[in-house]
């Protein structure tokens, strides 16, 4: 297929996917240092963690849907669609609550609504920058493309919370005599690089052809999203909003069993699935994205509480305890970077998957003991930590690829990203939910995972006012989250060693018919 492209379609076409997937991993750190702000302005302090929820569920469940959207109708229109919606829904984000109450909605679940409305279009980016590179290369070369989409989601992963804090610090202004508060350029910030990707995308990317044609399976997408909705609530609101043993809680995953059942049989009998079950037949991909979602698991369970813990446990600041990142987020850009190099010029992905699970495990064996650790010692351990993460964050999908055939592509990246994806979200709901356990076990039940956030939101803890009981308490119940980590990640190793080793295709294969034999027959 690469034939089909010049050198300079393929140079434009990688810079418009480089401003795509940055729009897109941007959106998913920007907003977190902006949100004590938000809430103080928007009065939404019970709501705050729908802003992230709701984005999260409306951009997981539309992976599979865009993909399979790819594969029939070009990657081209549907990522143009999806940055559309995208841009949208950022405006609308940032001019949420800017006229008080609408519809009798406040400012504060207008965001909310707005935000899920982004994250639709959000779930095109990512899943559709990466099948178009599966459609402009072949797997070989697509390793160090692959490992530069890696560097991008590093670099943004720091720049995220810098520029959020910064536009939210300083981007106030008056315009006509009217102010726009600073964190509104937080989503504002997306709509000049919408702009700029879709005239890239719209005149300078070629026409990219597709492997399918036939209807959309418009039952299979409403039963996976009647089944990936509740469990994604359940899973981000349980032990906190409400309790996991609540009839709402049983409710959602019952709920979710029932559609994914039906999702299941309905794909089974469609002639056109959104996800076809005869991958699941393929053992490389099987085992791609059980590893993807194991090692996605571990890595919030690992993340997503540190910053907590250095601010009410260390007694540092909010500034410094985003800077000790940094060492995680720069080593996830060199890991990626090198081993993206590496597989493209050995055309080998198994031995850089399994060397940076283990290097994941050694990082993170540890801080299974965090009283021990100082800062600068934590900081070096998030640095190998990053470095071990930087392969598996495209070589899981990157195998996938090179395992189906052309026809599969956008389905077999989707597929990838939507198993990260939820494996994140379950990585959150367990450590959260170990994190509330174990400090009850060890405070009597005084503390909770709601209590400690409001304490870092609130207040945002200065250096040098560490309480030393409440440090110690968190010491024990991140440690124990950072055990069960330990223990998730010995599991993805073990099923990495089951990812077959195919070698990595040097050329394109030959193309299939658009139109498939069992459509033809139907």
């Amino acid at each position: 297929m690469t034939g089909q492209f010049t050198d300079a379609e393929r140079r434009t076409t990688l810079a418009g996917l480089m401003i795509v997937f940055l729009l897109s991993a941007l959106d998913q750190t920007i907003v977190s240092t902006a949100m004590p702000r938000i809430i103080s302005e928007l009065h939404g302090l019970t709501l705050y963690s729908w802003v992230t929820t709701a984005y999260l569920l409306s951009s997981t469940v539309m992976v599979p849907i865009w993909g399979k959207l790819g594969d029939i109708y070009g990657r081209k229109p549907v990522l143009v669609v999806g940055i559309s919606i995208f841009m949208v829904g950022s405006w609308l984000s940032g001019v949420s609550g800017e006229f008080g109450a609408i519809a009798g909605m406040s400012g504060m679940v207008q965001l909310i609504v707005f935000r899920a409305l982004q994250g639709i279009g959000g779930g095109a980016l990512f899943t559709t920058a990466f099948a178009i590179i599966a459609d402009l290369y072949p797997p070989r070369e697509r390793g160090k493309f692959a490992g530069i989409f890696g560097s991008v989601f590093g670099l943004s992963s720091v720049l995220g919370p810098l520029i959020g804090g910064y536009f939210t610090d300083h981007g106030t202004i008056t315009l006509a005599g009217h102010v726009v508060a600073g964190w509104r350029w937080v989503f504002y910030v997306n709509l000049p690089l919408c702009l700029l990707s879709l005239f890239m995308i719209l005149v300078k990317m070629p026409a990219l052809p597709h492997q399918r044609s036939g209807a959309i399976d418009f039952l299979g997408a409403g039963l996976l999203i009647a089944a990936f909705v509740p469990l994604l609530l359940a899973l981000s609101l349980g032990g906190h909003d409400i309790a996991w043993a609540s009839p709402q809680s049983i409710g959602l995953f019952v709920g979710a069993a029932v559609a994914l059942a039906l999702f299941v049989y309905v794909e089974s009998k469609v002639s056109n699935p959104i996800l076809p079950l005869r991958l699941f037949a393929n053992r490389t991909f099987v085992t791609a994205n059980l590893a993807a979602f194991l090692i996605s698991m571990a890595f919030m369970g690992v993340a997503v509480f540190l910053p907590l813990y250095m601010q009410l446990g260390l007694g540092v600041d909010a500034t410094t305890s985003g800077l000790a990142m940094l060492p995680l987020m720069g080593g996830m850009i060199v890991g990626s970077s090198v081993s993206g190099v590496l597989v493209t010029r050995t055309g080998k992905y198994k031995p850089f998957m399994l060397g940076g699970a283990v290097l994941l495990l050694i990082g993170v064996l540890p801080m299974t003991h965090l009283a021990s650790l100082s800062l600068g010692l934590l900081c070096g351990l998030l640095l190998v930590v990053g470095i071990g993460l930087g392969p598996n964050h495209s070589l899981f999908n990157l195998a996938s690829q090179n395992a189906v055939t052309p026809r599969d592509i956008g389905v077999a990246t989707s597929s990838n990203q939507f198993f990260r994806q939820i494996g994140s979200t379950v990585g959150v709901a367990v450590a959260g939910a170990l994190l509330t356990t174990q400090l009850a076990n060890y405070g009597g039940g005084k503390l909770d995972l709601g209590a400690l956030q409001g304490m870092a939101l609130e207040t945002g803890v200065a250096g040098g006012h560490r309480d030393p009981a409440l440090g110690q308490a968190l010491s024990f119940a991140v440690s124990g989250v950072m055990q069960a980590a330990l223990a998730v990640i010995v599991l993805g190793v073990l099923v990495i060693f089951f990812v077959p080793a195919l070698p990595l295709r040097s050329r394109m294969p030959a193309q299939e018919p658009v139109l498939e034999k069992e459509e033809v027959a139907g």
